[in-house]
């Protein structure tokens, strides 16, 4: 498996001077297995262009274009992309969408395809001559057809519904883990009058639980692409309940859990080259990590598994 960072911003794009060296563009991220020949890509957010300019150029002369895209959750900057991913406008292109959906009354077509309408952008989806499926997708086990890889899906902590995924092939694996925040014991409120200490010890396991179940999805993973947006200290002064992680988790969790390879993603918008220079040079070298690789992936990065 080969994966490359097209996108690994938070929130919204933040292009500019100080950014250009770990990139400005929102999540996407490309996985290409070589045999058999398949192309993967997880998140259309704005950095999905570039990806999309790139197959036009690579791909395009050796015929119709597959690929299956696995939305982690439909929030903009993890959509916002799709429009301008260039392959669908090319006739013979055949695109499979997964992704989870929270609302009762949306599909994922209408939250997704329903970009391309007049109210937001000059084509239609109607008339797009690109083939596209969009496929709900549920915690566990998915289909995806073809026995060569196995994907397996976990329901994170976020506002609103989103999933990792663990792509298995060959005996290597390949895991996500954003947007996602460590569950916390939302009962443990001495201080609130309605206070129940009953209900703080029962809040105290299930956290525990849930957190655990996260770390055995990516268990033992080659590689895990994890949520880091916040420092340890900028997460417990204001940011407890946004859906993020603070990186220091992060690499604790995955160190536990035996992976081999963490790379941080979802930075903050607000961090410029200098700043993540700083917290690489401070977390990714420590003698704690005992082997496993630490880094913050940026745009063009690519890792072989």
């Amino acid at each position: 498996m080969r994966i490359k960072f097209w996108g690994v911003r938070g929130s919204i794009p933040c292009p500019g001077p100080e950014t250009v060296k770990y990139g400005g563009n929102t999540m996407c991220i490309e996985m290409r297995l070589s045999d058999p020949d398949r192309l993967l890509i997880i998140d259309a957010g704005s950095g999905i262009r570039e990806l999309g300019n790139d197959i036009m150029v690579n791909d395009f002369s050796k015929g119709s274009i597959k690929a299956d895209i696995f939305l982690t959750h439909t929030h903009w900057d993890h959509i916002m992309g799709f429009p301008f991913f260039t392959p669908l406008f090319i006739q013979g292109t055949e695109v499979r969408v997964f992704g989870p959906v929270s609302s009762l009354k949306d599909t994922l077509e209408d939250i997704v395809g329903g970009q391309l309408e007049y109210e937001y952008f000059p084509i239609r989806h109607i008339e797009l001559v690109s083939s596209i499926d969009y496929i709900e997708t549920k915690q566990g086990p998915v289909d995806l057809g073809y026995d060569e890889i196995k994907l397996t899906c976990k329901y994170l902590n976020h506002p609103i519904r989103c999933l990792g995924y663990r792509f298995e092939c060959k005996g290597k694996v390949v895991c996500t883990a954003y947007d996602t925040e460590p569950f916390q014991n939302v009962f443990d409120t001495p201080d609130d009058p309605s206070y129940d200490e009953s209900m703080a010890i029962e809040g105290e396991a299930i956290a525990k639980e849930q957190n655990q179940l996260v770390s055995d999805f990516f268990e033992g993973a080659d590689l895990l692409i994890h949520d880091a947006q916040y420092t340890e200290e900028e997460y417990l002064a204001s940011k407890t309940g946004w859906g993020h992680t603070p990186m220091e988790y992060a690499i604790k969790a995955a160190q536990e859990a035996g992976v081999k390879k963490l790379a941080l993603v979802h930075h903050e918008p607000l961090y410029s080259d200098e700043k993540i220079d700083e917290l690489s040079e401070k977390l990714c070298n420590s003698a704690d990590l005992k082997g496993m690789q630490v880094v913050f992936a940026r745009e063009g990065m690519e890792i072989n598994i």
